[in-house]
């Protein structure tokens, strides 16, 4: 990449714009700003999934970009990583309930990883792939990870701010907004029922509130203000609309570092994000006044901010904002580049020598 503009293949199973209400794509957030970032430095991609701004949401998105339901020529191929469903992914095509996102991408591992050996980004955005997994020996991939520590040799890649919004975000401006919610939280179960109940529900019981997202299982928080799954713009208008925020994670996240897009999402929206103090690296991405030990150290934190002086909040604000410096899409872009123009296989080739080639 860093030789010549290439193609790539991108693969993922959600949307570019806003969606629908009814998925658990948070790719929406920041899938966007990566591929715009890839394009605007010259290169050229293809998305290999189905069209489901088009599809699903019956909104498409204009722009630069092209989809190919078949096995098009390509530099290099890059797979936001899809693991089996039950009852969704693993059954026949004709099944109801379908979606054919894993047989596509098995579709595209066979031919373009295994039988052309191209350069292949395999980005395992929820740590789904087996330690063991064979793929993980293959020289012609690269497995990533969204995490600060990633784990079974993976390399580092985060989830990607644009750095102009970073430049620009004004942290005087966002501590001015009136704030109608004390705590908040925006996402789903989803392995957080640990965390929910010790950094959550607690502080729950003594602040006025809201959750958003699918929570399936919420039988052990009655006092709990569930309002389900919410359109993607709303949830980004809860956070601006919020004190404070808690980074809940599955124990496979805090154990790694890898903080979801969440995190800026909330900070860019004004929103601070409080967050367990066993959470690996959270001294490099949040403040230590809002790393919290329980939840009652949750609920102290916000009575806090709620009644700091917009001068301090500012501050505290523009603090979380200049850490969020490890998100910045260019330090991703660099990342995939190291990937792509890494050696390759035998041949020692990079990835401007492996163009596929069908015949």
């Amino acid at each position: 990449m860093g030789e010549r503009a290439v193609k790539i293949g991108y693969s993922f199973w959600g949307f570019l714009g806003d969606g629908i209400t009814d998925t658990p794509d948070g790719g929406r957030s920041h899938r966007r700003t990566l591929i715009d970032g890839l394009i605007a430095a010259g290169h050229t991609l293809v998305f290999l999934q189905q069209d489901r701004d088009r599809d699903d949401a019956h909104t498409p998105v204009t722009g630069p970009y092209a989809w190919n339901p078949g096995l098009p020529d390509l530099d290099a191929l890059f797979l936001e990583w899809r693991w089996p469903i039950p009852g969704r992914t693993d059954t026949p095509c004709t099944a109801p309930g379908h979606t054919c996102d894993l047989h596509r991408q098995q579709q595209l591992l066979d031919h373009y990883t295994h039988r052309h050996q191209i350069p292949t980004l395999l980005w395992d955005k929820d740590q789904r792939l087996a330690p063991a997994d064979p793929l993980r020996l293959l020289p012609q991939l690269t497995v990533c990870e969204p995490a600060l520590h990633p784990r079974h040799g993976a390399t580092s890649l985060l989830f990607p701010v644009a750095d102009h919004t970073l430049d620009t975000a004004d942290p005087t401006a966002l501590a001015a907004r009136p704030r109608r919610w004390p705590l908040v939280y925006v996402g789903n179960q989803y392995g957080r029922d640990a965390a929910f109940g010790t950094y959550f529900a607690r502080p729950a019981q003594h602040l006025d509130h809201v959750v958003a997202g699918r929570w399936t299982d919420t039988g052990p928080w009655p006092h709990v203000n569930f309002i389900g799954r919410i359109p993607f713009r709303q949830g980004l208008d809860l956070h601006a609309r919020a004190h404070a925020t808690v980074m809940l994670a599955p124990a496979r996240y805090a154990t790694s570092g890898q903080y979801t897009q969440r995190l800026f999402e909330s900070v860019l929206a004004g929103c601070a994000p409080i967050t367990p103090a066993r959470y690996r690296s959270a001294a490099t991405v949040i403040p230590g006044e809002l790393h919290a030990y329980d939840g009652d150290h949750v609920a102290d934190i916000t009575r806090t901010l709620i009644s700091m002086p917009t001068a301090d909040r500012a501050q505290l604000l523009a603090r979380c904002i200049r850490r969020l410096d490890p998100f910045r899409l260019s330090r991703q872009l660099h990342t995939i580049g190291q990937v792509f123009d890494q050696p390759q296989g035998a041949d020692n080739g990079n990835l401007t020598h492996h163009t596929t080639r069908n015949r």
